[in-house]
């Protein structure tokens, strides 16, 4: 189970943020941004505090400026995570029981199939925290054709091992929800797994959430939180063509 650092550093929600706009793809509100006409597509899957995310739509438009149509869908329906001491907060493990990870991965399958259906060739995803585990799933046939996890949650070695998309995985030093020892052990795997392109990167001195959750007053959280979404739109450009 998630545990506390998933909650810590909670995003201020600003509905509306974003150069792209709201719309629906299969079945679920998504902000979209970049060209419509895009045959490349990225798929963007939220950490628990949801789509709405000021950094995750900046970083939806700063793959959509690459040439991406970026999608990046409501999977709580309105209900992302409540920190505490807001109106409306339940414990995070009363909310993942309403919001699970393999709910998730059935609901992004709609949008995958519409994407398609609208002339989309190829498709990346990234997840974030919860939305990794929504990757993984989806990385283990051909709903997409590479993924980026960025400090996993849920995500096991059996996961990692059943992946068959090129995949990136870029995790924290300072992580107990996915430890380094734990991305050593997902390291091994992908190693062997020499039929497919993986690499597995620990970024030193940031804690969980940090490639969206950054204090953007300071210049070593703002340069590890770049690195880290350069890292992932390079992995795109390279294996979604």
């Amino acid at each position: 189970m998630a545990g506390s650092q998933c909650c810590e550093n909670p995003p201020t929600l600003i509905p509306g943020y974003g150069a792209g706009s709201v719309t629906e793809i299969g079945g679920l509100k998504a902000y979209v941004s970049g060209p419509s006409d895009s045959k490349l597509s990225v798929l963007l899957i939220s950490a628990i505090f949801g789509y709405e995310e000021p950094s995750l739509r900046k970083l939806a438009d700063k793959a959509a400026a690459a040439g991406f149509y970026v999608v990046v869908p409501d999977f709580f329906n309105g209900d992302p995570y409540v920190p505490e001491n807001v109106e409306g907060h339940r414990p995070l493990p009363v909310w993942i029981k309403s919001h699970g990870t393999d709910k998730g991965y059935e609901d992004a399958k709609p949008v995958i199939a519409a994407l398609k259906s609208k002339g989309i060739s190829a498709i990346g995803a990234a997840g974030f925290c919860w939305g990794a585990k929504v990757v993984v799933e989806l990385s283990k046939s051909d709903h997409i054709q590479a993924a980026v996890i960025l400090h996993p949650s849920f995500v096991t070695v059996d996961d990692i091992r059943e992946s068959k998309a090129p995949i990136a995985v870029l995790g924290a030093e300072n992580d107990h929800l996915s430890p380094p020892s734990l991305l050593k052990q997902f390291e091994e795997v992908l190693s062997a797994k020499t039929e497919i392109n993986s690499y597995v990167k620990i970024f030193p001195g940031v804690s969980h959430g940090w490639s969206i959750r950054y204090d953007t007053e300071d210049e070593s959280s703002v340069r590890s939180a770049e690195e880290a979404q350069k890292d992932m739109l390079d992995w795109f450009v390279e294996h979604v063509k």
